[in-house]
């Protein structure tokens, strides 16, 4: 059951039953879940998320405002499992009454989870940001990084449609959606939906048209965008768009602003993106022979197409469209420059995003620092190193120059006994474990030991200002999730007709 509105839209302030929720184990480990609120046939407490850091009831996690730390719970993984139960019933000679017992046991009331001693989980809303991170990968995605970056170069707005060929796993639709989203079909103070205006007074609301060729990830996707409550603003196609192309059974639909193509091969899609029929030639050229110079045309654009069903452009014809592809190999950018130059596109260019994210913190390093959490406990200068040897020395010549003493006194003892004399008698606060005179005055000119510095440090601080202390230093992270692309971008300019002309000139003088 898909929610009324999707929480990639608006999640709201806290968790709902039946929708999508993420919980944040580490920075980028993240689980998402569908939260449920029914009974589970394998646990007492409902249905179960089991993680590293420990088991996390749906009952704990609904009806909590984001963001919320919540803590483990104690889950018995194993015999209340619904194999475990089989088991036990066949042991006894009751397996006729498993279906019974199995649906009694299923209807029954859901157990308050109890509270794990530690481990513990963020849960935070879904956006496409945190789905990057958790989605099943079925292909290569688009990460945050470049898709931010195309659709802010691509100008995408609410109201927009966007063309997206080559769905994959679904990272880019799911920020496609929430640039183009235009708010909900509900009516305001005129009868009409939210959204951007036609030329016709219609009201026009955002919609991404994804298009994937492999028929098994179009069908996960399509059932991930229902869940997500996310169908009404994305329609999944299963289509082979070289042969194909991108028209829908409505005239009106894609009608689209923006294309965005992530394909092996996106110059062998570009004959379908233009206003008018391409010219035979230049299509048979393009699609045999890719290596064809930079803007050549080998025909003129009056040529008849081969296609036997009329032209139908699925571009908006009001306003300019914008493009961007996604390839991984340089090869490709230069076959689908020469495209694009071919079928009229302008403005164009290619981009190269290499994101890295930047650690900012204070190191603190020195003696000093011993026993405070986040520091270096090490020798900042050679001073404090040469001091510090010299102290473990001193504590080191004393400690044997004890065991010595203790050594020759057992050895006068067992020479005492021997000879047949009464052994001589300790003193009394050696007899007591706290040492004689003479010891504690050794102990006392030496420096504290490890014991002593950690008490010390955990005295101290409470008087300092840690986040003011240290060196701020910043540094780049060595593994960062993204990969090598090259995005080009083209600008394809809306038709100007003779009427048009004459408008401007009668507008604008």
């Amino acid at each position: 059951m898909a929610p009324a509105c999707s929480p990639f839209l608006d999640p709201g302030s806290h968790s709902a039953a039946d929708s999508l929720g993420v919980l944040q184990l580490k920075r980028d480990h993240l689980i998402p879940a569908i939260l449920s609120a029914s009974a589970s046939a394998d646990y007492a407490e409902g249905k179960v998320e089991n993680t590293r850091f420990g088991s996390f009831p749906h009952s704990t996690l609904i009806n909590q405002p984001w963001g919320t730390q919540i803590l483990a719970s104690v889950v018995d993984t194993g015999s209340r499992s619904a194999k475990s139960r089989k088991r036990k019933r066949e042991g006894n000679g009751d397996s006729e009454a498993t279906p019974g017992a199995d649906a009694e046991e299923v209807r029954r009331e859901i157990v308050k989870a109890a509270t794990a001693s530690s481990g513990f989980a963020h849960l935070v809303p879904p956006t496409p940001e945190t789905w990057t991170l958790c989605l099943p990968h079925r292909t290569q995605v688009v990460y945050t990084p470049d898709y931010s970056y195309i659709l802010q170069r691509l100008r995408v707005r609410p109201g927009d449609h966007i063309i997206e060929a080559g769905a994959g796993s679904g990272s880019f639709t799911h920020a496609a959606v929430r640039s183009i989203y235009s708010g909900e079909a509900s009516a305001d103070n005129n009868g009409e939906s939210a959204g951007a205006k036609t030329k016709k007074g219609k009201q026009r609301r955002g919609q991404v048209y994804s298009f994937e060729y492999h028929a098994p990830r179009a069908e996960q996707l399509k059932s991930e965008i229902v869940s997500h409550g996310l169908d009404p603003h994305v329609t999944i196609t299963h289509r082979d768009v070289y042969e194909d192309g991108f028209c829908l059974e409505d005239e009106d639909e894609p009608n689209a602003d923006v294309v965005f193509l992530d394909l092996p091969a996106p110059w062998q899609a570009l004959k379908h993106l233009t206003r008018s029929p391409p010219s035979a030639a230049v299509v048979k050229s393009l699609v045999s022979d890719p290596s064809t110079p930079d803007g050549e045309v080998t025909a003129s654009p009056s040529d008849p197409p081969p296609a036997t069903k009329p032209f139908r452009s699925p571009l908006n014809p009001s306003s300019a469209i914008r493009i961007c592809t996604f390839s991984p190999c340089i090869e490709q950018v230069t076959k689908t420059v020469s495209a694009l130059r071919s079928f009229g596109w302008l403005e164009i260019g290619m981009a190269e995003i290499q994101a890295k994210r930047i650690e900012v913190r204070r190191e603190r390093i020195g003696l000093q620092e011993e026993g405070l959490r986040g520091a270096n406990p090490s020798a900042a200068t050679v001073q404090e190193a040469v001091q510090r040897l010299r102290d473990v020395e001193d504590r080191a010549k004393v400690f044997h120059g004890l065991q010595k003493e203790k050594q020759e006194q057992v050895m006068r003892r067992a020479e005492a006994k021997k000879r047949g004399e009464k052994p001589p008698a300790p003193a009394e606060d050696e007899a007591n474990g706290k040492g004689s005179a003479k010891t504690k005055a050794k102990l006392e000119g030496l420096p504290p030991s490890k014991h002593d510095r950690l008490e010390r440090a955990k005295k101290e601080l409470e008087n300092r200002t840690l986040f003011k202390e240290g060196r701020l230093v910043h540094r780049t992270e060595p593994e960062i999730k993204t990969h090598t692309s090259y995005l080009v971008f083209a600008v394809l300019p809306r038709e100007w007709s003779k009427r048009d002309e004459e408008k401007a000139r009668k507008k604008w003088g």
